[in-house]
C-alpha cells in the first residue's frame, strides 16, 4: 500500500495522487460511490463498474453490522466476494450513523450504546469491537471509531468530545495491533478530525491526528449544516497541517461545487450520498447546472438527457422521456438518473485531475463554479 504525488497545481493547493491499495490503483483526486448496505443504490456492479467506473466504493460498518450481519459476511469471504466487487471499498466507522441516531443512543468512554432502527434491539460500539467489525468487512481502507458532533455544537462540548474520539483512536490503533487480517490482503487505517467549526480544536486534533503516523487522514464532522464557507475554512486549517505525503479523505461531502473548492484546498478523496439519493428525487447535476427533471419545461424536450454522454443514459434516452418515467414513478427513472449523476460526479474529480497534472486547475475550477451554480 502506497500514496505518491504526482502533481501540484501552482495557484491551488490541489493535488494529483496515486493511490495503490491491494484491490488496485486510486488515482486521486477521487469520489468515492456510496454503497450503504452492499449496494449502490439502484445500480448493478456491471453497470458500476462498466459505466460509472469508480476505482474504490464505500460501506457502511452500521449497516453492514445490522444486515445482512457480520458473520454471514464472514462466510462469504468478506464484503467484496458477497456482493462481487474486485474493485477497492472503504468502509467508514459508524460514527456517523451513530450521531445521526441522537434520540437513540448514549455516548460514553467505554462507547456508544444505540438502538437499532431496524427493530429495536439494544447494540454497543467500542473502538475495540468496531475494529473487529472492520476487519471482517474486509474493506481495504477502514476509519477509526469517532464521535461526529453535530452544528452548531457549543465549545466545551466540541473540545470534550475532540478529546474522547482521540482517546478512542489510541484504543482502535491499539487493539487493531492485536486483531489479525481475515482474507490474506491489507487494510489502510485512517483516523479522523473532529472539532466542529473551531479553528484552534481544528488544529490541536490534526496535530494529533498528523502524530498518529496513519496510512491515510480524514476530516470528519464537516457537512453535517455548517455554511459551506466555514466548511471551507476548516478543511483549510486542516490541510496545512495534514502530512502532505498521506491520502486525505474529507467524510460526506457533497454538492459538485463543494467538491471542486475542496480540492483547491488539498483534498484527495471524497464521498456523499448527494448524487444517488438527489437522483431517486429527480435531480440531474450536469456541467452547466442542475436540472429538476420532474419540472413540466421537459415534458417535451427530446434532448439527450446530457449531451456531453459521459455515460450510455445520457444519449440514450431524452429528457421528455426521464421526465415521464419519474411522473408515473417508474423504478427506471431513478436508476437512469442515478447513473448519470454518478457518472458525472466521477467525470468531474477525473477532469480535475487532468487540469492539476496540466497546471490550470485554478482557472478551470473557477469557470465550472461559475457553470454549475445555476438551475436550469
Amino acid at each position: 500500500m502506497k500514496f505518491e504525488l504526482k502533481a501540484k497545481d501552482s495557484q491551488s493547493k490541489a493535488r494529483a495522487g496515486k493511490l495503490t491499495l491491494d484491490h488496485g490503483i486510486v488515482e486521486t483526486p477521487i469520489f468515492m460511490p456510496v454503497g450503504t448496505v452492499a449496494t449502490v443504490k439502484g445500480v448493478h456492479q456491471r453497470e458500476l463498474k462498466n459505466d460509472i467506473n469508480p476505482d474504490i466504493i464505500l460501506g457502511n460498518t452500521y449497516h453492514l453490522y445490522l444486515r445482512p450481519q457480520t458473520q454471514v459476511l464472514e462466510k462469504a469471504g468478506g464484503l467484496h466476494k458477497f456482493m462481487n466487487w474486485d474493485r477497492n471499498i472503504l468502509t467508514d466507522s459508524g460514527g456517523y450513523q451513530v450521531y445521526s441516531l441522537s434520540a437513540n443512543r448514549k455516548i460514553k468512554e467505554e462507547g456508544v450504546k444505540f438502538k437499532s432502527h431496524i427493530d429495536g434491539s439494544y447494540h454497543t460500539f467500542t473502538p475495540e469491537n468496531v475494529m473487529e467489525i472492520q476487519r471482517t468487512i474486509g474493506a481495504d481502507i477502514i476509519m477509526a471509531f469517532d464521535e461526529c458532533t453535530p452544528y452548531p455544537c457549543d465549545y466545551n462540548y466540541a473540545k470534550r468530545s475532540m478529546h474522547m474520539t482521540h482517546r478512542w483512536l489510541d484504543r482502535c490503533i491499539n487493539h487493531l495491533e492485536k486483531t489479525p487480517l481475515k482474507y490474506g490482503y491489507n487494510q489502510a487505517f485512517f483516523p479522523i478530525v473532529q472539532g466542529s467549526t473551531y479553528k484552534d480544536l481544528r488544529q490541536q486534533s490534526a496535530e494529533y491526528i498528523a502524530n498518529t503516523g496513519a496510512f491515510g487522514n480524514a476530516i470528519g464532522g464537516l457537512s453535517v449544516g455548517e455554511p459551506a464557507e466555514e466548511m471551507y475554512a476548516m478543511t483549510d486549517v486542516v490541510c496545512s497541517i495534514l502530512p502532505e505525503d498521506k491520502p486525505r479523505y474529507l467524510m460526506g461531502v457533497g454538492t459538485p461545487i463543494n467538491i471542486l473548492e475542496n480540492i483547491a484546498l488539498g483534498v484527495d478523496m471524497f464521498d456523499c450520498v448527494m448524487p444517488t439519493r438527489n437522483a431517486r428525487n429527480g435531480m440531474l447535476f450536469t456541467a452547466h447546472g442542475t436540472i429538476n427533471i420532474k419540472n413540466l419545461k421537459w415534458a417535451e424536450d427530446f434532448s439527450p438527457i446530457d449531451e456531453m454522454g459521459i455515460t450510455f443514459v445520457d444519449t440514450e434516452y431524452s429528457k421528455a422521456y426521464l421526465r415521464h418515467l419519474f411522473t408515473v414513478n417508474e423504478l427506471l427513472g431513478k436508476q437512469i438518473a442515478t447513473i448519470h449523476n454518478l457518472g458525472f460526479y466521477l467525470w468531474l474529480v477525473r477532469e480535475a485531475r487532468k487540469h492539476i497534472l496540466a497546471g490550470d486547475f485554478a482557472t478551470w475550477k473557477d469557470k465550472m463554479v461559475k457553470q454549475m451554480d445555476k438551475r436550469l
